[in-house]
């Protein structure tokens, strides 16, 4: 059984709110670097290949380790690794920010990656345990979203902001206070969990897991900014390889560093999916709407963050809704309805053209976080709700690996297909030739570059209008494949739980009484 101590009301919430400051800094770290860049280029003066390791090598350890620090924390107390993992996360903060050059940098973030993988977890996991009503939980659970949604939307206004009046160091300085106020609030006020299994802790399945998450992202990265190289298909074959023997592994050992019998369970199998798409469909749509406000509609990082705070209210406000409507309605029509209001956002998104208004894109970015908040709260409740809370912290980390992956592919495919679409449309004046046209041809930002740096007005001009165009275009078709995945998805997810829901003779939300068979049940029996 759970070793978590029945704990007041009002230090519940407490808790939750201490827990909420690891979760918004990881989550504004996802974002915020990319404003920094150019700044730290004219320091650091990275080559190429640097400074691509600088963006990526901290999703990538992120990545590579959810799975292995979300049984750690359950082996060895989630707190206890959350305490660690913020220290740590503190303290290589103020490594990055200090850095004297692009190798430091590269490995302070990797190190920044290692804790990062600790937090999120750990924080989820803490929920489960802290919050044994299905109603407290579902709501905490919605703000618990709602700061990582909230965190990552206010990266690009935090960072424009620090980067106006401060050196790139700050965005990491940043994290450094707020770590120290969790430091002193989470040991007096979240109590400690882990779970009662305490069996030899498996290197071998650790290997297999970094093998299998580290080179996947990898390989999705390189496909969205190479199309599919070589140096894509190796890792994912890698990948392939290793995630075969790690689920092999798992299945055959007693004592699993991750139960994957989990994914057998309907409801948690179906979450995990939803999840994921979820995440895609937010992560892409951000990767295109940012570039469509800052190159197509000339805004500043700054200014294009402040127009996305409409998305961010939708975001935080739908997921609140989630939790209060969770035990009005069942789970196999929220679920889908959830995805569907995300797919009408990218339905939207299928009009868009080069001379769009700000008002649209607003509407849109409203619609897909509308539906991400709502679905993301009620998949990871069920997620949670789905397992005995002592498998806690493994459930948290997979429904942070779908998120992460989600995040990945949203960037990768949606990011793919736009930039695809917009080099067989952009048309590129004859007067250019060599590397502008190179420049122009292979990316917008490229394209704005070159126009802006033409003696000719009117061969800028004309470059600028095509470019815009094929990129809107881009996007255009784009939303059609988010309408499709949506559709397929939410058809997909709305029947496994459907049945999962018939079968279990209840209205297909996560119940108490799901959670209390899982943990009637021995892990692995399933």
């Amino acid at each position: 059984m759970d070793t978590t101590p029945v704990i007041s009301p009002k230090r519940r919430w407490l808790a939750l709110a201490a827990l909420m400051l690891p979760v918004l800094l990881v989550s504004i770290d996802n974002t915020v670097l990319s404003f920094a860049v150019p700044a730290l280029s004219r320091d650091l003066q990275p080559s190429a290949t640097q400074l691509l390791w600088i963006v990526d090598i901290y999703p990538l350890v992120l990545a590579g380790l959810l799975v292995t620090m979300g049984t750690l924390g359950d082996r060895l107390g989630r707190r206890r690794l959350l305490l660690i993992g913020a220290t740590g996360f503190g303290l290589v903060s103020i490594w990055a920010a200090f850095s004297a050059d692009a190798t430091h940098l590269i490995a302070a973030r990797a190190a920044m990656g290692v804790f990062g993988a600790t937090l999120m977890p750990a924080t989820l996991a803490l929920l489960r345990n802290v919050f044994t009503d299905d109603g407290e939980r579902r709501f905490a659970i919605a703000v618990w979203a709602a700061g990582f949604s909230g965190g990552a939307a206010l990266g690009p206004i935090v960072g424009g902001w620090l980067l106006e009046h401060f050196w790139w160091g700050s965005v990491f300085l940043l994290n450094v206070p707020v770590l120290v106020i969790f430091l002193i609030a989470a040991p007096l006020l979240v109590p400690e969990s882990r779970g009662s299994r305490v069996g030899r802790f498996d290197l071998v399945s650790v290997a297999l897991s970094i093998l299998t998450m580290v080179p996947l992202v990898y390989a999705v990265k390189t496909v969205a900014h190479d199309g599919l190289v070589p140096l894509a298909l190796v890792p994912a074959v890698v990948a392939v390889t290793a995630g075969g023997l790690f689920v092999r592994r798992q299945l055959r050992r007693a004592d699993p560093l991750l139960d994957v019998r989990l994914f057998q369970r309907p409801v948690f199998a179906a979450s995990v999916v939803a999840n994921l798409v979820a995440a895609l469909a937010m992560a892409g749509l951000l990767f295109l709407l940012a570039q469509y406000l800052q190159l197509v509609l000339g805004l500043s990082p700054m200014v294009a963050g402040l127009w996305l705070l409409p998305g961010l209210v939708a975001t935080v406000g739908m997921g609140l809704l989630a939790a209060a409507v969770a035990e009005r309605a069942p789970l196999h029509v929220l679920v889908p309805l959830g995805i569907a209001v995300s797919g009408a956002g990218y339905l939207l998104g299928t009009t868009l053209t080069g001379h769009t208004g700000i008002g649209i894109l607003v509407a849109i970015f409203v619609l897909v976080g509308a539906g991400a908040g709502f679905t993301e709260t009620l998949t990871n409740d069920a997620i949670l709700a789905a397992v005995p809370p002592q498998r806690a912290g493994a459930a948290s980390s997979i429904s942070e690996t779908a998120y992460e992956l989600g995040s990945a592919f949203g960037v990768a495919i949606l990011g793919s297909l736009a930039s695809a679409m917009y080099r067989a449309r952009v048309e590129v004046p004859a007067a250019l030739a060599g590397a502008d046209r190179t420049a122009a041809t292979e990316t917008l930002g490229g394209a704005v570059e070159v126009a802006g740096a033409q003696s000719d007005p009117s061969v800028g001009a004309a470059l600028l209008s095509s470019a815009r165009e094929a990129f809107a275009s881009g996007m255009a078709t784009t939303a059609v494949a988010g309408v499709v995945l949506s559709a397929l998805t939410a058809v997909g997810v709305g029947l496994v739980l459907r049945r999962a829901a018939g079968t279990a003779g209840t209205a297909g939300t996560a119940r108490p009484s799901d959670a209390t068979a899982a943990e009637s049940e021995p892990v692995g029996a399933r």
